[in-house]
């Protein structure tokens, strides 16, 4: 198991998002990217559905919202965030160097940012994400 700090786990996050296409950044409305040491019991439970990405048993990351191409007219302003999760625990188990630690982060992080676009499962994993 490679462990990251904080800091550094966090800066990998962010480095994903800013090599991400400008045009789906600004396209992301009312979206919190976030991370987590560990999913809790309620996110847990999330495993195989198709807002989470998974390893096994373990939690990556998680989209809880509503996507883009769910919402109407009744969507609007006040509206609690849309929340992206990266956790930083199942990352660090599964993976076991720096490097591909950080390039599951960026595939995880695309993978969760595709489902507040309306991606399902199998379009991401065709995708490669």
């Amino acid at each position: 198991m490679y462990e990251l700090t904080d800091e550094q786990f966090e800066e990998i996050v962010e480095a994903a998002l800013d090599a991400m296409p400008e045009r789906f950044i600004e396209a992301l409305e009312n979206v919190v990217v976030t991370v987590a040491d560990e999913p809790d019991a309620r996110q847990l439970r999330s495993l195989g559905d198709d807002a989470a990405e998974s390893r096994g048993n373990e939690l990556l990351g998680l989209y809880e919202g509503t996507p883009a191409t769910e919402r109407g007219t009744w969507y609007g302003d006040g509206e609690v965030p849309d929340v992206v999760i990266i956790f930083k625990g199942p990352h660090e188990r599964c993976f076991s160097t720096y490097a591909s630690i950080s390039e599951q982060i960026r595939k995880t992080v695309v993978h969760e940012v595709g489902h507040y676009f309306g991606n399902d499962e199998a379009m991401l994993r065709a995708m490669g994400y």
